[in-house]
């Protein structure tokens, strides 16, 4: 088959484009017969992986999109050279499409639906410019990256059960065989807990930081790091104990990683949450939110806190960093639990959904 993919979201390095690429990969590596073709806009430097083809357009996206999403035109089938067998979208997002192709849509989450004030007039903008709700609808079939996103599709979209394939994504960032170290900062370093996100308010970032505050009053003897970036980045550098690192990759996030005593993820919804296992996949336990997802990735394997509950998650932050038979408890779990969730598996459900889209 040939699949024209909207690889739009691969320069901006956030999750989305983290599982495109990871998603990417190992379809490349299990369809070798399939021709991938990725469309980036922009002149921003950007890699695909091996097999698959890079189509780019000078324009940047904002431009490119948003007048395809008014107009239909240009139409990313043509964009990626015509003469596609399907089209694959890996996130919602304003788009042209001719209908020469089906469409097969990824969603991880409705947050800019289910909490509309996180985000910035701009951005809730271009949501409606999108329509991504009729995006949704008339596509082929969509994929949620978890039971908890296809109910919230269902519930909130109105989308039909049957048209939505639940297909976990993989475990963050993988880690080659037996190379993790024991879990814990380095003996050089000073103890830390992280969070690795977008510094924006859905994320709950200054939720972490005021229960830091309070864990640290109570005698937590560990910094806070921050890496990411987003517009809350300027309310949290400064604060006692708190560094903001900006957007970190590679292995320098890889060691950010391996050094900490635990990893937060306080957010106040996830479609699916690739920061806990790229945790649990480096022997860090993580610290969460309760949320419905977590009882499909990770079971037992985190040390949970009501959402919204900065009491909750300082005496969280206390008991994890105060309690090394505690962490090895949650990453022997976790470990257990997340084993299933592989990039091949992901690959393979989303080239499921592909061929239900055409066949359909």
């Amino acid at each position: 088959m040939r699949i024209g993919v909207d690889a739009r979201h691969l320069p901006a390095g956030r999750g989305v484009a983290r599982y495109l690429q990871h998603a990417l990969a190992a379809l490349a590596a299990r369809c070798p017969g399939d021709e991938l073709v990725a469309f980036v806009p922009g002149r921003a430097p950007v890699a695909v992986p091996d097999g698959v083809e890079l189509r780019r357009s000078a324009l940047p996206g904002r431009a490119l999109h948003g007048l395809g999403a008014a107009t239909g035109r240009p139409a990313l089938e043509r964009l990626c050279g015509g003469r596609l067998d399907a089209v694959w979208m890996p996130a919602p997002a304003p788009v042209g499409l001719d209908g020469s192709a089906p469409l097969v849509l990824t969603v991880h989450d409705l947050s800019f639906v289910e909490r509309p004030g996180d985000f910035t007039a701009y951005e809730r903008l271009w949501h409606r410019v999108g329509r991504l709700r009729r995006l949704a609808r008339r596509a082929a079939r969509v994929i949620a990256v978890s039971g908890a996103t296809r109910d919230a599709l269902v519930a909130r979209w109105g989308l039909d059960p049957a048209r939505v394939d639940v297909v976990h994504e993989g475990p963050g960032t993988p880690v080659a065989a037996g190379s993790d170290p024991p879990p814990g900062p380095p003996a050089t370093a000073a103890p830390y807990l992280l969070c690795v996100g977008a510094l924006e308010p859905r994320k709950a970032p200054e939720l972490l930081a005021g229960a830091y505050a309070r864990a640290r009053a109570r005698g937590l003897a560990a910094e806070l790091v921050f890496a990411g970036e987003g517009r809350l980045a300027a309310r949290l550098a400064g604060r006692p104990g708190v560094r903001v690192l900006g957007p970190v990759d590679g292995p320098r996030l890889d060691a950010l990683y391996r050094g900490a005593l635990a990893v937060v993820a306080p957010a106040w919804l996830e479609g699916f949450g690739l920061t806990p296992l790229e945790a649990l996949a480096r022997g860090v336990a993580p610290v969460v939110a309760d949320l419905p997802v977590y009882d499909e990735t990770l079971g037992d394997g985190a040390v949970r806190f009501p959402p919204g509950d900065a009491e909750a998650l300082a005496d969280a932050l206390l008991r994890v960093a105060g309690d090394p038979a505690l962490r090895a408890a949650v990453v022997a779990a976790g470990r257990r639990a997340i084993a299933p969730l592989t990039w091949e598996a992901c690959a393979d459900g989303i080239r499921a959904a592909i061929e239900r889209a055409v066949a359909a």
